[in-house]
């Protein structure tokens, strides 16, 4: 199995080597931007007029040896009356793959009486690299030019653009053009065309079914660079005030997938855990997917978790109406 693992990895880390300077877009990876949308659309920063400090790990293929794991760090609040501010830091290791980006986006909201809605705009650094210790795996050789070429890594600054609107406190859209200008600036020459990407969403949230719940379905649509056309159908439950919360995921497109979300709020204190599993013949090799966030809303007085998810009155608007 450790040979076979080895392999897999090795052909894996030389088909993305020759095919591509590029790395896939990590834009993919969480399974939980339908709660954390700031980390895919720059319009979403800012969005709940709060301080928010979002941690979020995945392990991708758990239990594999080399498999793939994505950290997130990100800050993004209101630091005017329309002007939102962003901070985001991002790293993935997948197999000898490495990728780390920093990224800073502004957004503008412009405030109707039904309809919010917010510009952003984002400007990233983004290096790909190569782990180093493939050097030392029996079946690479370490004279090979390609490696050699990729231990350096190669650097690129992007642009990336989005709109995210809230419409009557229950309807969210929004849609991203994720590194829509991109430009290497190393000493190398690109050699690879660019491919142009897009995330679409739309969810809706039902806040009359009853006193304690809220339910929301979202579909969030993707074609991003490097990573196939799919889309992720989402439910989740709201309950009591959105101290608790529940979800479940399905995946169609480039990897078929099912998965559930569990999650707490107290205070400004948001914690999210989810699970999913593909049923591509490869998830008998690994024990699935595993993604931990922990999201921090500083700011405001008397908030309740739910406010830091854009629907900020629905849970009291819906509690006047119940009494």
């Amino acid at each position: 199995m450790k040979h076979l693992s080895a392999i897999i990895l090795v052909l894996f880390l030389f088909s993305n080597l020759n095919a591509q300077e590029r790395y896939f877009d990590e834009r993919y990876i969480s399974a939980q931007s339908f709660l954390n949308p700031v980390i895919i659309n720059p319009g979403a920063t800012g969005a709940n007029k709060e301080h928010s400090l979002l941690l979020n790990y995945r392990n991708n293929w758990a239990s594999f040896p080399g498999t793939p794991k994505s950290l997130i760090l990100s800050y993004d609040g209101r630091v005017a009356d329309r002007l939102g501010f962003g901070a985001l830091l991002n790293t993935d290791s997948n197999g000898g793959l490495e990728t780390t980006k920093f990224q800073g986006s502004l957004s503008y909201t412009i405030d109707a009486p039904v309809n919010r809605v917010g510009v952003g705009i984002s400007a990233e650094y983004i290096q790909h690299g190569l782990d180093g210790e493939v050097l030392n795996n029996p079946i690479v050789n370490p004279d090979d030019g390609t490696i050699r070429s990729r231990l350096d890594g190669t650097n690129f600054f992007d642009v990336s653009v989005g709109l995210y609107g809230l419409y009557d406190s229950k309807l969210k859209y929004g849609v991203a053009l994720p590194s829509l200008l991109s430009s290497r600036i190393d000493d190398g020459e690109s050699s690879v065309e660019k491919e142009i990407g897009y995330i679409f969403h739309l969810g809706y949230m039902f806040t009359d079914l009853s006193k304690d719940l809220v339910l929301e379905p979202s579909l969030f649509v993707k074609k991003v660079m490097f990573v196939p056309f799919h889309a992720d159908i989402n439910l989740l439950g709201r309950f009591l005030d959105d101290k608790l919360r529940g979800g479940i995921t399905y995946t169609v497109g480039a990897d078929e997938k099912i998965g559930f979300l569990i999650g707490f709020g107290v205070n400004t204190l948001n914690f999210n855990y989810s699970y999913s599993a593909s049923r591509n013949p490869f998830q008998t090799y690994n024990n699935g997917a595993h993604e931990l966030s922990v999201r921090i809303d500083i700011g405001g007085s008397n908030r309740t978790a739910n406010k830091a998810v854009d629907g900020e009155n629905v849970m009291e608007e819906k509690m006047i109406k119940n009494n």
